[in-house]
């Protein structure tokens, strides 16, 4: 008699290998990036189990979960094991996680540092694969009042309303503002632009007793900072 195909749902592994069971008796953080993505998908497909599939999705990505997080349905669902409401349920973790760093950050009310101002507006602009420019206003004990998105697209001298800027600033009290912009190349290198747009900002703002902090270009892992390098 042909033996059946064996199945790979969780609920048929041993005891000691089900991702939920492991996470109930020993806590969250004992399971792996691939536990975690099993429990998502409960199952994985004949030759392989979901912690299987799970290592083989996180391996296409280079094990990175930034990575893991932009991938598409259309791309989930090419791993055999992997439909669309499985891809959903990967997609919406990623965000959610993506969504919990954005909320952190916004709690961190007071700049003090270049880097908070990287991880305000990293889970923002960070992943972008275009460019957008914002302005974070903030009062003179360094707290956050707002943060705007001036222009989408791309970076020149045109795009930025000067007037716009410090309208917005002296309505809602601020006394300093950072900029912020992404580079979805990469590169960390400020651009003729982006120096311009900083010198024409800070000289129209001193005349109002608004200071610019400083300019953040703003990459997916990192970030340059013209106050941290003199460049204000």
């Amino acid at each position: 008699m042909e033996e059946k195909p064996k199945s790979f749902s969780i609920k048929n592994w041993n005891l000691d290998d089900r991702p939920r069971e492991k996470l109930l008796q020993k806590g969250k953080a004992s399971l792996s990036n691939a536990e975690l993505i099993a429990i998502l998908i409960g199952s994985g497909n004949k030759e392989e189990s979901a912690v299987g599939l799970s290592k083989r999705i996180l391996a296409s990505v280079a094990n990175n979960l930034n990575t893991l997080g932009k991938l598409t349905v259309q791309e989930l669902v090419t791993f055999k094991g992997i439909g669309e409401a499985k891809a959903i349920s990967i997609i919406a973790a990623a965000e959610l996680g993506r969504r919990r760093r954005l909320q952190e950050a916004q709690q961190e009310l007071k700049i003090t540092s270049s880097n908070q101002v990287f991880n305000l507006m990293q889970p923002i602009i960070g992943e972008l694969l275009h460019e957008e420019f914002w302005i974070i206003y903030l009062n003179n004990s360094n707290k956050v009042l707002e943060k705007t998105q001036l222009s989408k697209g791309g970076i020149t001298g045109t795009l930025v309303d000067v007037r716009l800027v410090l309208k917005q600033a002296l309505q809602i009290g601020a006394t300093g503002i950072i900029l912020v912009h992404n580079h979805p190349s990469g590169t960390l290198k400020p651009s003729q632009a982006d120096k311009q747009i900083t010198n024409k900002l800070s000289t129209a703002s001193k005349s109002l007793d608004i200071k610019v902090l400083d300019h953040l270009i703003v990459t997916e892992k990192d970030y340059f900072s013209f106050a941290d390098n003199s460049l204000l």
